[in-house]
């Protein structure tokens, strides 16, 4: 379809959202313009002679192809385009009205509460004045939900879904529709939280221990994490764990070499040597079956299949990397472990991969889940969250989060990892994609994939073509008798709508997958008989003999857990989610106020495209010419987010808030190496700093300096002042957040940017809070070098139960030549860093979501989701006074969007600890705000612009209720021990039991409030005995 007919066919659409009911009949004027006939019933819309002159009786694809045959008259054609979204803006609700949840009367009597007169009156207050925006961000104009469904569907006509066979670390794959549908489309799934408070997250928790299981049964492994973010990254997690592991002789003997064979894909070797520079890791390349260890060697990679899909005998080189006193990594294809034998039975120390084939969409690269899977011993070293077993207060068995002590917000700088948001959501997905094929479909799919390269293999053959390799799972490799034929059948596969991999030696790989069919193949076959001028027969089964060794072959079971062989109908499996489901606690049930975690809306309409397969199915290796509307959404988004931040440019390519941190202290690393200052490697952190910037910061090789705050919570300028003095002469960066960690503007921050600068550093922005920022002030416009957002926090892609998240990196003029490249598609700066993901884009496929937000959003409605959230914080301040008190405020008394709820006194006073009455909220129906973070024994609340007065209202009626049921442990009312709030969360099971033994009634335990009926959740256990778990881990299903 031409330019014109997809531009009317997208117009076409729009009609049809707007008006169901109208006919589908068009009529085409002069042979140039085309008008649809609003036709409802007996009512016709009248047609303005003066303009149009209706030809009657053409159909939709008859108008669709006149408008084709016409492009001459394309100037017409664009005349009744803009009338359409004119009529869609004039008739659509704004969007920002969906949006933002408070109605003018809720403002009304919000600022009342607070005791200011208007919005902007409380926008005075909070936001230092010095730091506003002088006038309105220069954004597009908001479009309704129609309209940007139009937008988006015009630029996915613009990419070109062929069929690619490039392989590379990406495949073709069916995500099932039960699936789709009931996790990937469904908001309990997509909208909740890292499951943290285990005992309202039970069904993700299950999910992702199912993904665990899978991971290890394929493997071989004996301890699995719950996703990491993508395969490079996983690999060089693996080497920094290796690293980490080594012993007192091998650090005092100063062995920092790792060995990477020259079979791993070249995007994960890049993320390795990014990952491995700053921390003095020598990364040497080798054929690892000629390379001799010297003994300065820590560890060794290598990839199962390797890049060019040849199956290697490692059994050898894995005694060899033992003996050497080294530990060994194997990146291996997960799918093809059902037919190879899994790397935990002959050597490997740690396995890491992509579950990508599990269901999961190419997505121009990402998101897709990691595995990351080792033995035993390393357990606590390794990074990442991991599931385990446990039990609760009623000896129910229980999930939840084990081993959190090694994690970045407990350890921070000596963490064994800066990973914080992984990628829950897909592992989610991969993890019931095994548990609805079962073992024998996930056979069947390898066999498929296997055979269709075998039935290739074997007819090229036939032709005179050799195959390089006779040793395969998926890809082969073809060696072409002419170089000159590579441009024919690169043609003659474009012409079929076929993309395959052109080597730089002259060479053609092509990788098969589970949808490879007989007649793919056929097609294939036929392009290369084409040029040699040789006839060639369909193919009519892909059923051929296995061409993996003997010795390779795999012969152990797998996913023989009974979740893995239970549900095959649709029926059953749609059952089994819905049950999980109602496990756990998202924002499709409640707020989630959870400080430092923005858990706003995720738009229904700003999810839909992603399950378009024309953001789906393209390859991050096709060419150029096939991605023109994701390029063209990433340029933009890219323009908007530099924009909303001050700054030069942006990359996309960081796939988590974490990652982007890295990112940022990497360009400001780079930056002093370009200027002859590579010694600078002193980065201050302020002592609220979230626990992921010293994790950062320690990664890309900094020294860590602490900067006091004082007893107001802000961060002390003097000591800020005295330590920058202090390390002038190797001071590199100062990560501040802004507004702080305590919520607060501080009112100095220009102060300290300048201090800063004045001692040779750059000033690194955490973007976390970046919800209080849109619109009235910006990173840039304060003074700050480079920042990072949390798409999946301020620009709306949702948390997924721990990922996907986006970490885009903003930067000032002097920083955008560092951007981040790539090592396979050109992108970032003249001078960038080397690829921090594995994917030039990194999570490409979500970024749509941030896309639509700002589209829809405007810069009115995004200056207005700021200020609602500020609204909302000082509310909570104002409502929950003379119960609970604010343990931080701004200079003029009150704070920016998010609130530290003080509840340190209730130790002392009822004997009752913060954990204690964030379980009591899941009695209520509350996910529980963030605890003892980042002050011990507190709550930390954020409200998002999302959440209406009346939630806000009965959010703050469950604390107060609780703060009364603490003051009833006071008064004796109840036993110390055997209380609401230490027996909380109440089940089911419990409360509906025969016999009840507790000192409070049942209704208490769980009606408290009267409105709690109409809309009940169940926690599916009780309290959970966290150290039990870790004393006796379990991270597999039984």
């Amino acid at each position: 379809m031409n330019l014109i007919a997809r531009k009317f066919a997208i117009l076409g659409d729009v009609v049809r959202i707007l008006y169901p009911k109208f006919s589908e009949r068009l009529h085409a004027i002069d042979e140039r313009t085309i008008l649809v006939d609003t036709t409802i019933g007996q009512d016709n819309a009248e047609c303005d002679s003066r303009r149009w002159h209706c030809v009657k009786g053409a159909t939709f694809a008859q108008a669709v192809g006149n408008a084709g045959a016409h492009a001459a008259h394309w100037a017409s054609f664009r005349v009744f385009e803009t009338s359409i979204a004119q009529e869609i803006t004039m008739s659509q609700d704004c969007f920002s009205a969906r949006h933002l949840g408070l109605s003018d009367g809720d403002m009304a009597a919000m600022l009342e509460a607070i005791g200011v007169q208007s919005l902007n009156a409380l926008m005075e207050q909070v936001v230092p004045p010095d730091i506003r925006l002088p006038k309105q961000l220069r954004l597009p104009e908001a479009l309704s939900e129609a309209a940007y469904l139009a937008t988006i569907r015009e630029k996915a006509s613009k990419n070109r879904v062929f069929r690619s066979l490039i392989g590379r670390g990406y495949y073709g794959t069916a995500m099932p529709a039960v699936l789709q549908r009931n996790i990937f489309e469904n908001p309990t799934w997509y909208t909740s939280y890292t499951p943290y408070q285990a005992e309202i997250s039970q069904g993700r928790l299950e999910a992702l221990l199912n993904f665990q299981t899978m991971v290890t049964g394929l493997t071989g492994m004996e301890i699995a994490n719950a996703s990491l973010l993508d395969e490079g990254t996983a690999s060089a997690e693996a080497m920094l764990m290796m690293f980490a592991l080594r012993s007192r002789e091998a650090v005092k003997a100063g062995r920092n070499v790792l060995f990477v064979d020259n079979g791993v894909f070249p995007q994960t070797v890049e993320v390795l040597i990014t990952r491995a520079e700053p921390l003095g890791i020598q990364v040497v390349r080798g054929d690892f079956r000629e390379y001799r260890f010297a003994g300065m060697e820590f560890g060794a990679v290598v990839q199962y299949p390797d890049q060019h899909g040849e199956v290697h005998d490692y059994r050898g080189f894995a005694t060899q990397v033992h003996e050497a006193g080294a530990l060994l990594c194997v990146a291996a294809d997960l799918l093809s472990l059902a037919l190879l034998e899994a790397p935990g039975t002959w050597g490997a120390d740690v396995a890491v991969g992509s579950t990508q084939r599990f269901g999961i969409p190419l997505g121009l690269g990402g998101p897709h889940a990691a595995y990351f899977a080792t033995r035993d011993a390393y357990k606590r070293q390794m990074p990442g969250r991991i599931i385990g077993v446990s039990v609760d207060r009623l000896g129910n068995r229980a999930l939840r989060m084990a081993l959190q002590t090694r994690e970045q917000h407990i350890k921070r700088e000596r963490a064994t990892s800066n990973i914080c948001t992984a990628q829950a959501l897909l592992a989610t997905l991969a993890g019931m994609f095994a548990v609805y094929h079962g073992p024998e479909g996930i056979l069947r799919i390898a066999r498929n994939a296997h055979g269709a390269a075998s039935e290739a293999a074997h007819c090229l053959q036939q032709l005179g073509y050799t195959i390089r390799h006779g040793a395969f799972f998926d890809t082969i490799v073809i060696e072409l008798p002419k170089a000159e034929l590579t441009a024919q059948i690169r043609q003659l596969a474009l012409e079929a709508e076929m993309n395959f991999y052109y080597r730089e030696d002259g060479a053609i790989s092509i990788s098969f997958d589970e949808l490879s069919t007989a007649e793919e193949v056929g097609r294939v076959v036929s392009i290369f008989a084409q040029v040699l001028g040789k006839p060639f027969s369909p193919i009519h089964s892909i059923e051929r003999e296995s061409s993996i060794p003997e010795a390779l072959r795999r012969t152990s079971a797998f996913m023989t857990e009974s979740v893995f062989n239970t549900y095959r109908t649709e029926t059953e499996m749609m059952r089994y989610l819905h049950k999980l489901a109602n496990r756990d606690i998202a924002l499709n049930h409640s707020m989630i106020p959870l400080g430092s975690c923005t858990m706003k809306l995720n738009s229904a309409a700003s999810m839909l495209p992603l399950s378009w397969v024309e953001w789906g199915a393209i390859h991050p290796f096709a060419p150029a010419d096939q991605m023109q509307g994701y390029l063209e959404l990433l340029r933009e988004t890219e323009e908007y987010l530099s924009e909303i931040t001050g700054f030069a440019a942006t990359t996309l390519q960081p796939n988590s808030g974490a990652s982007g941190e890295y990112t940022g202290l990497l360009i400001i690393r780079q930056y002093h190496i370009s200027r002859g200052e590579g010694h600078r490697n002193t980065v201050l952190i302020p002592a609220s700093a979230h626990g992921t910037n010293p994790a950062s910061a320690a990664m890309a090789g900094a020294q860590i300096v602490t900067v006091d705050c004082d007893a107001k919570g802000n961060i002390d300028v003097d000591d800020l002042r005295r330590k920058a003095e202090q390390h002038a002469a190797t001071l590199s960066a100062f990560m501040v957040t802004y507004p702080s960690t305590h919520g607060i503007f501080e009112s100095r921050i220009r102060e300290m940017v300048e201090i800063v600068h004045r001692h040779g550093g750059q000033v690194y922005m955490d973007g976390a809070n970046m919800n209080a920022q849109v619109g009235l002030t910006s990173p840039g416009y304060i003074g700050a070098d480079v920042c990072h957002l949390n798409l999946h926090k301020t620009f709306a892609i949702p948390h997924g139960g721990g990922g996907p998240g986006v970490g885009s990196v903003s930067v000032a003029e002097h920083l955008a030549p560092l951007l981040p490249g790539h090592c396979v598609v050109k992108t970032g700066g003249a001078h960038g860093i080397r690829a921090v993901s594995s994917a030039p884009w990194g999570s490409a496929s979500v970024v749509p979501i941030t896309y639509a937000y700002i589209r829809m959003m405007g810069a009115e409605g995004l200056t207005k989701a700021s200020e609602y959230a500020i609204l909302s914080a000082n509310y909570l301040v104002a409502r929950l006074s003379g119960h609970y008190e604010a343990v931080y405020r701004g200079e003029t008394g009150f704070v920016g969007h998010e609130v530290i709820v003080d509840c340190r006194n209730c130790k002392n006073d009822y004997g009752v600890e913060t954990a204690d009455i964030a379980r009591r909220l899941m009695d209520y129906g509350f996910h529980a705000p963030t605890l003892s973070f980042p002050v011990h024994e507190t709550l930390m609340v954020e409200p998002t612009e999302s959440e209406s007065k009346a939630e806000l209202d009965r959010f703050c009626e469950a604390l107060i209720t609780i703060k009364s049921e603490m003051e009833a442990i006071a008064r004796g009312e109840q036993d110390g021990e055997d209380n609401l709030l230490k027996n909380a969360p109440h089940t089911a099971q419990e409360v509906t039991a025969d016999e009840w033994h507790h000192g409070y009634s049942r209704t208490a335990a769980a009606y408290p409030l009267e409105w709690i009926r109409e809309n009940k959740y169940w926690p599916y256990v009780s309290r959970i005995d966290s150290g039990y778990g870790d004393r006796n881990l379990i991270c597999t299903c039984q």
